[in-house]
């Protein structure tokens, strides 16, 4: 919904219409269990005899000789060993980890992985070594989402090699494993994308939709790289948009199935394509898939929803008060009937306003239905006045009182 591009705030097609409706005044249980740890992509593990790949403990199929999966679009890295977080699974409408515990998620987004490799300065955004890591977990967050840029994990259209392919995937890599080893469930998201030669994250902000020229050798690198460790969660598309942003049966099929859209240029990698990359990867990791007009809209999630052979899917949310569905009465009519039946992720709430007044509700709504949040966002790029900033500095300073609401709400548990 907020992006950032050479570390500047820069506005998306939501931020015109948080503009917009800023001038009409328009409406709009914690795990922390030991686990396994992260390890290097490996041959893939087998099927059951059924035709269905075996789950291991870890979500991901059983290794076999630890070797490595062939390089695609700029090689996969290998990743390294460690972690501390417990694998997660979809059970009913509950993420449950492997010790059999329900496990609800509540953390952050840490946005500048998916823009600064493209800017050519750096991969992160702000400090990324543990002393970070646990400024966030002192707020008693259990979980952190990461952005990806495509071109720079797969190391394509001009992205300098030092921020690119091989160094890009280490970089992620060691994050995600030190993440974990600190009680952060690494949630990935695929951010940036773009067909073709376009460098993504280059100048033309968030695509509707996915790729077929890229997204799916993305996720099935990706998924190669992580499936043995099921403490990774991966978020196959952030905020699609399809159908000219529209909450229609055109755009949820084009969500689902792609190919060919409405108002879209390029052939569309749609949510069963990407999570088939995922799944004949080898990796059975717990899947996350946003609902479409920037994920705010879950109306058509149920009957859309892709076939996952390990049913091991969530359904995510994006809640801002900017947004249609933003009202109590618009979370019981369009998100209940999904949170009622599959896990729900709200991977991104926040304000625009710096209070804390509309997260307050939103959280109330999410406890009460069992479900995860993240807000939005751990950078001090967001100063709170200019966007949902949480913090002030990296130490977790919290904004007052966006940041210290979400705080105080989170040391609650």
């Amino acid at each position: 919904m907020w992006m950032l591009k050479d570390g500047r705030r820069v506005l998306g097609v939501a931020g015109a219409v948080l503009v917009a409706c800023l001038v009409s005044a328009c409406n709009g249980t914690v795990g922390e269990s030991g686990g396994a740890g992260l390890g290097g992509p490996q041959d893939d593990g087998g099927t059951a005899p059924d035709g269905g790949r075996t789950p291991g403990r870890d979500g991901g199929t059983a290794p076999r000789d630890g070797g490595t999966s062939p390089p695609q679009d700029g090689g996969t890295a290998p990743a390294p060993d460690g972690g501390t977080v417990v694998p997660l699974h979809a059970s009913g409408n509950k993420l449950m980890d492997s010790d059999g515990n329900v496990v609800q998620l509540r953390g952050v987004n840490r946005a500048g992985t998916e823009f600064m490799c493209v800017s050519g300065d750096a991969i992160f955004d702000g400090p990324s070594d543990d002393t970070s890591l646990e400024a966030i977990r002192s707020w008693d967050a259990n979980a952190i989402r990461i952005p990806l840029n495509e071109d720079c994990w797969l190391g394509i259209n001009g992205v300098a090699d030092a921020y690119a392919g091989a160094n890009y995937q280490a970089a992620l890599g060691d994050y995600v494993t030190r993440a974990a080893a600190l009680g952060l469930y690494p949630i990935l998201e695929l951010h940036y994308t773009a067909p073709g030669t376009t460098l993504a994250g280059g100048g033309t902000g968030q695509e509707p939709m996915p790729d077929q020229d890229h997204s799916v050798a993305l996720w099935s690198s990706v998924a190669s790289y992580f499936k043995n460790n099921g403490e990774v969660i991966f978020e196959l598309f952030n905020e699609p948009f399809p159908d000219n942003n529209q909450d229609t049966d055109a755009a949820w099929t084009c969500w689902l199935s792609g190919g060919t859209c409405a108002g879209i240029s390029y052939p569309v990698a749609g949510m069963q394509q990407l999570l088939n990359a995922v799944r004949d990867a080898g990796a059975g990791n717990l899947v996350l898939l946003g609902g479409v007009t920037y994920s705010n809209s879950l109306s058509q999630w149920n009957t859309h929803v892709p076939t996952d052979s390990l049913n091991n899917l969530a359904a995510v949310w994006h809640v801002y008060d900017f947004n249609t569905c933003n009202s109590s009465s618009c979370f019981t009519s369009n998100i209940e009937p999904v949170a009622s039946v599959h896990p729900l992720v709200a991977s991104e709430i926040g304000e625009s306003d710096c209070a804390g007044g509309f997260i307050t509700t939103v959280m109330g709504w999410l406890d009460g239905a069992g479900a995860s949040y993240l807000a939005y966002t751990w950078n001090t790029d967001f100063d709170c006045s200019s966007g949902p900033g949480l913090i002030t500095n990296y130490n977790g300073t919290p904004t007052q009182t966006f940041g210290s609401t979400y705080e105080a709400h989170l040391k609650t548990f």
